[in-house]
């Protein structure tokens, strides 16, 4: 552990050029595309490919607005602030809050005393088994990928980022000012493209809360995962084993802002995203760094519940011959 660490600490430079390039580029990228997919309203073929990219794009800046949040995208911490705050109206997400919750959650990952700060809830296989119908009814729902991406995505994102959690604890006057820019964005759009750029902006926002959560979902939640009790929890087994390393490709790297090699971010958050896919190929052969690729990506949504006694992410329980039988 103490050599990973020495290593990534080769990766934690930031660059200001490389930090503005990525930050302005994605900024042109996510207004160009948005623009030609209003224009293009009526040409479905074109306008719904452009709305993508723009979602796409709108989840880079999210990206860039969690480096900025580490302090972690330019050199200097009042830059990342400011920064920061410029993409908080085309996030939807207010830039302290956001900062304090996201430090909540690399303070607390794979803690089973504190499941309430990450980003996704799990409930262990006992509490599982002790719970009554309505409470399993009700966790069934939540993580059933057809409610949680879509209706979670746009209800975080549209609806519960107008108010987030801790908002009363890290300040109530930034959010309310966000809310109000994120409206004056919204009527900009309708004053310039009338119900079409309002359409097209209701389709990005709704691609970019699927992509997050999708995201979100993957970064923690798969089958050889970690989590602990205290004292026994250990939080580099929990930075590096408790988060995911997703190989999908490099335009998925590019679309996502290489925030899916969660494990070293984690371990080391000062590694800017522009040098964590770099930082994790470097470690990856000689430390046995796991990568989790589509098919396993897409199998983690099967898996609901923590088994403490098997140390694995588990499906939920079948009943055979009268006996709980983890699948």
């Amino acid at each position: 552990m103490a050599t990973i660490r020495e290593i990534t600490r080769a990766y934690c430079n930031r660059s200001d050029p490389l930090a503005a390039a990525s930050y302005f580029g994605t900024f042109a990228v996510y207004f160009l595309t948005l623009w030609l997919a209003v224009i293009s309203f009526d040409t479905l073929w074109l306008m719904l490919p452009l709305a993508v990219i723009n979602a796409l794009s709108g989840v880079r800046l999210y990206v860039l607005q969690h480096d900025c949040g580490h302090h972690s995208l330019f050199a200097r911490a009042w830059v990342n602030d400011w920064a920061g705050y410029g993409l908080s109206t085309f996030t939807l997400t207010p830039y302290r809050v956001m900062q304090f919750n996201h430090n909540q959650h690399h303070k607390f990952l794979g803690d089973l005393e504190e499941r309430r700060s990450g980003e996704i809830h799990t409930m262990t296989l006992a509490e599982w088994e002790r719970a009554g119908v309505w409470e399993r009814l009700g966790y069934r729902l939540y993580r059933n990928p057809a409610i949680l991406i879509p209706l979670g995505g746009i209800f975080v994102y549209a609806l519960r980022y107008r108010w987030p959690k801790n908002t009363g604890r890290v300040g109530v006057t930034g959010v309310l000012i966000h809310n109000i820019l994120l409206i004056a964005w919204i009527f900009l759009l309708w004053i310039l493209g009338g119900t079409n750029a309002l359409i097209v902006y209701a389709i990005t926002v709704f691609v970019a809360a699927c992509t997050g959560v999708f995201l979100v979902y993957l970064q923690h939640n798969f089958e050889d995962t970690y989590w602990d009790r205290r004292p026994d929890l250990r939080p580099d087994m929990a930075a590096l084993q408790g988060s995911s390393a997703l190989d999908l490709g490099w335009w998925f790297d590019l679309a996502t802002g290489n925030i899916a090699y969660h494990d070293i971010h984690h371990f080391n958050a000062n590694i800017p995203s522009y040098r964590l896919r770099k930082c994790h190929r470097a470690l990856r052969d000689e430390y046995g760094l796991r990568v989790i690729k589509w098919p396993e990506a897409l199998r983690s949504f099967t898996l609901k519940l923590w088994d403490e006694e098997h140390e694995r992410l588990v499906p939920f329980p079948r009943r055979a011959a009268g006996h709980l039988v983890a699948n």
